[in-house]
């Protein structure tokens, strides 16, 4: 991959190896304030890459090297995340500072860039991730505007489920086991829900368990979700 190179100093050993990918909004006003936050060392925080709004791609912290961009997390029985990932800022104001769609180029830099990473470390479908996923509580990012569907017709991602859907008609107990199993921390099962919403079923981010999200989770946990890939 072309980058370029922009150091960080806040990065440490890795103690898992690499198994996900971390995707993020910077959720700053401006790409330079978001990066002069990852390069500084008061701040604690950084990422493997950023892709910034032209479609440039910068290196922060080496692969091999635990960056510290997904905080208190957890996707899959794995609590470490930050061991096991690699994190990719996506520059966007975020939904504090004027959420916007994502350009062209810059969607096109990220699916290049995940492509690399999906190949060289052989993750899965559902390792790759957004913030939101890992963190529900706390994260927002990359948000409802991030086009996953993108990803997932080149297979760097998992679809949103449309094919031979079927309703279990799980209560709200029997779901929240449901997203557990799959991936998510359930322990605030509304920020568990809408984070499932944002990535799944994001024209509709409600918290509420409706019929839809029932079969989309079930038709994700079946060994071949099928959907518009």
């Amino acid at each position: 991959m072309k980058c370029v190179e922009a150091p960080s100093p806040n990065f440490n050993e890795r103690q898992l190896p690499v198994t996900m990918i971390v995707l993020h909004y910077t959720g700053m006003p401006t790409a330079a304030e978001a990066i002069a936050r990852l390069r500084d060392p008061s701040s604690e925080v950084s990422a493997h890459y950023v892709v910034d709004e032209d479609g440039t791609i910068l290196r922060l912290v080496d692969d091999e090297k635990r960056a510290w961009h997904a905080g208190k997390s957890h996707w899959r029985d794995v609590e470490d995340v930050n061991s096991a990932s690699i994190g990719i800022e996506i520059v966007n104001p975020g939904h504090d500072h004027g959420y916007r769609t994502f350009p062209e180029v810059q969607v096109d830099a990220v699916v290049r860039l995940v492509a690399h990473l999906k190949d060289r470390y052989e993750i899965t479908r559902g390792n790759i991730v957004g913030h939101s996923d890992i963190a529900p509580q706390r994260k927002r990012d990359p948000g409802e505007l991030f086009p996953w569907h993108r990803l997932a017709r080149l297979r760097l991602a998992l679809p949103r489920p449309t094919k031979n859907l079927m309703d279990p008609f799980w209560g709200e107990a029997a779901f929240c086991l449901a997203l557990e199993r799959f991936g998510y921390d359930v322990s605030d099962r509304m920020a568990a829900i809408m984070a499932f919403q944002r990535r799944f079923r994001p024209e509709l981010i409600d918290g509420e368990i409706d019929a839809e999200c029932r079969m989309i989770l079930l038709a994700l946990l079946l060994p071949k979700p099928q959907g518009d890939e």
